[in-house]
């Protein structure tokens, strides 16, 4: 509720501060660039950064209520550097007044620095280590794999980096990715609590993670931050998150399923997320490839990603955003499923 009250209270605030200080959105939407052209949009002039309203709202909330356990610092430790990076990029962005903002290779070696950084010291520590060693799947109860630190290391670095790119990739429309990340959010609230209490784990036969249920506090912070900028994100929004939300939210969805030892989780509760990144990755391979047999690029899809694809044949924004939440629900209900399917 701390969270949920300090950006609904303090976003006109935040919105009237960039407008002042002219972050406005001049470019090129990032997702249309990826679907092989380039479209200028009727978004243009809307203030941008507004992810800086999610992130101080978490951060207060946490510090305020959580008990700042190893997990907990390492959570806003890395919602600090990818937020920090969105920043940087959205910065660039706005005073060259073009699409070019942070090299793509630098955002992704800076979440790659992050994402070791994280396996490292979960490794390190001899209490966190099976996070990294174990290999947990969905509707199994125990791990498929143990010692194998080489795979968990790399799905770790999948989880933060993937989920990362992914959720700023979705964040394309008016409310779609902070609408999804919502629920997706929402998952991980009851999941970390579960995770944290021993009881509640035994009986759902998953892993037990000493200190987890701090984690919950994170995630409830980050729900109501979402919700509260939600309010000045929809259709038509006053607002963009900007990749200095986008980052960070992703970014903090990956580091939650990593450290309730449950990385796949993510897959299936993200799935819009996991369509938004395979759509684009699809789009690209396959016009580069048809590019160098044939001379001349050829798509996949109209545009990418995939809710751009929707737009071209012929649906509403906001019917793009409404069904994308549906879809989003269902992926969740279905990672919540994965409880009781063991």
């Amino acid at each position: 509720m701390t969270a949920l009250a300090f950006s609904w209270v303090f976003g006109p605030t935040v919105i009237r501060w960039l407008k002042d200080l002219k972050f406005r959105q001049y470019y090129a939407d990032k997702s249309e660039q990826a679907g092989g052209t380039v479209r200028v949009t009727d978004k243009r002039g809307t203030p941008t950064m507004g992810g800086v309203l999610i992130v101080l709202s978490m951060d207060l909330a946490v510090i305020l209520w959580a008990q700042l356990n190893p997990l907990i610092l390492l959570c806003l430790l890395s919602l600090i550097v990818l937020s920090a990076l969105g920043f940087y990029d959205d910065y660039l962005k706005v005073t060259k007044q073009d699409g070019e903002g942070v090299k793509s290779k630098v955002k992704l070696w800076v979440q790659l620095a992050l994402g070791c950084s994280v396996a490292g010291y979960l490794w390190i520590v001899p209490e966190t280590r099976p996070l990294v060693e174990d290999i947990m799947v969905p509707f199994f109860k125990a791990p498929i794999l143990e010692g194998a630190a080489l795979i968990g290391f790399g799905l770790v670095l999948t989880a933060i980096m993937g989920s990362s790119n992914a959720v700023n990739l979705t964040d394309g429309l008016d409310g779609l990715a902070i609408g999804c990340t919502i629920i997706v959010t929402s998952v991980f609230v009851a999941l970390t609590y579960i995770a944290g209490n021993i009881k509640w784990a035994a009986y759902l036969q998953v892993p037990y993670v000493p200190g987890a249920s701090e984690l919950t506090v994170f995630c409830a912070a980050m729900l109501g931050a979402s919700v509260g900028f939600l309010w000045y994100n929809c259709h038509p929004a006053q607002v963009f998150m900007g990749d200095t939300g986008s980052l960070a939210l992703g970014g903090a969805l990956g580091i939650m399923a990593v450290l309730i030892h449950q990385p796949l989780i993510l897959v299936i509760a993200g799935g819009v997320f996991v369509a938004e990144a395979l759509s684009v990755m699809l789009q690209v391979s396959y016009f580069k490839y048809h590019k160098r047999k044939t001379g001349v690029g050829k798509r996949i899809f109209l545009r990418a990603p995939i809710h751009h694809h929707f737009e071209q044949l012929g649906w509403k924004e906001t019917q793009v955003v409404t069904r994308f939440y549906i879809l989003t629900g269902l992926f969740a209900g279905l990672a919540l499923l994965t409880l009781k399917i063991r």
